[in-house]
């Protein structure tokens, strides 16, 4: 008889490459081992993130950087974008806000002078533009707290202003982000950091008791392309004439998915395989959810594995057999 697979190991091993595969450790010295207690409770956090994702499917948050000023005339001109001129509330890393067309220029001012000088033009980025966002339906006010907060811990040490725009479909903030540092550090944010960002800004968004989740996009079989801000601005101001953005088709797009894919296949086959009918209903949920997912053809090198393109047609039946 085949023992049934440790399904806290199976959850640390696999559950890491969907949620967490920037922290993996590659070719280094071994890893200190975690203790049974400690594994337990790694695994409980995964699969809490499978059952907001697959069972509950909260929505997701949205963070991403929409642009930045090279120059303190492009910067001014953002404040005035976000501020609608003015007319919205524009509040700083002090909490303190500003309503007022004629305040603007101070603001430029003090982000002009405080710190490396910002002339009118710049080769390079002086200012990082930041969007967070939630689904319709998401209360603005606790959008606006969270992403506070998110500042707060991701942006310490760096001017910023945030407004809130809740006159939209989706409500959103947008932060606008010195560069420098009042310390001289610049920021230079990469693909892990956005990942990261992500994370906080749901953390917050959960603090408030709001369901949301930062779950990357080949965890939950998405490869979207997302607008940039001036198609964002076209589509407002009913100047969009192309479609809507493409999705990722690149090869490491690709390999990406289909490591999720392998990643998921092992969690659903251990739950399945469990004499608990807690984790033989969540195989079947994970199947389910999978299953919805739009077929997509993997590159020939991604393919062993991961049982081909249908990958959990035989795992969903398992499930679903089980966890009746």
């Amino acid at each position: 008889m085949t023992q049934a697979p440790n399904i806290d190991s199976v959850m640390v091993q696999w559950g890491d490459r969907l949620f967490y595969p920037g922290n993996r450790i590659v070719k280094v010295a071994p890893p200190p081992k975690l203790s049974a207690g400690s594994t337990h409770q790694r695994a409980m956090a995964i699969r809490k993130r499978i059952e907001a994702t697959v069972v509950h499917r909260a929505p997701q948050v949205m963070v991403k950087v929409t642009g930045g000023g090279r120059g303190m005339k492009a910067i001014a001109a953002h404040f005035r974008y976000i501020s609608k001129n003015g007319g919205l509330d524009i509040e700083d890393e002090h909490g303190q806000k500003l309503r007022d067309k004629d305040a603007l220029p101070e603001l430029a001012d003090d982000w002009r002078y405080g710190g490396s000088l910002i002339e009118d033009q710049s080769q390079r980025r002086e200012a990082f533009n930041i969007m967070l966002s939630m689904p319709r339906g998401t209360d603005p006010s606790i959008v606006q707290r969270a992403a506070r907060e998110f500042a707060q811990v991701e942006l310490a040490d760096h001017k910023y202003v945030m407004v809130l725009h809740d006159h939209q479909a989706n409500p959103h903030v947008h932060i606008s982000v010195r560069a420098e540092s009042k310390h001289g550090k610049r920021l230079n944010p990469r693909k892990a950091d956005l990942q990261r960002w992500r994370e906080t800004f749901a953390e917050k968004l959960r603090g408030w008791g709001i369901d949301a989740e930062a779950t990357r996009q080949a965890t939950r079989g998405a490869s979207r392309n997302y607008d940039p801000l001036w198609r964002v601005k076209a589509k407002e101001d009913g100047r969009l004439r192309s479609g809507p953005a493409s999705a990722k088709v690149g090869v490491m797009a690709r390999l990406t998915r289909a490591a999720a894919l392998e990643a998921w296949r092992h969690i659903a086959e251990a739950l399945a395989a469990s004499g608990q009918t807690g984790n033989r209903v969540l195989a079947a949920a994970i199947c389910i959810y999978l299953a919805e997912q739009p077929r997509r053809q993997l590159p020939e090198a991604s393919r062993q594995g991961s049982a081909q393109i249908e990958p959990y047609r035989g795992v969903t039946r398992l499930g679903l057999d089980r966890a009746r």
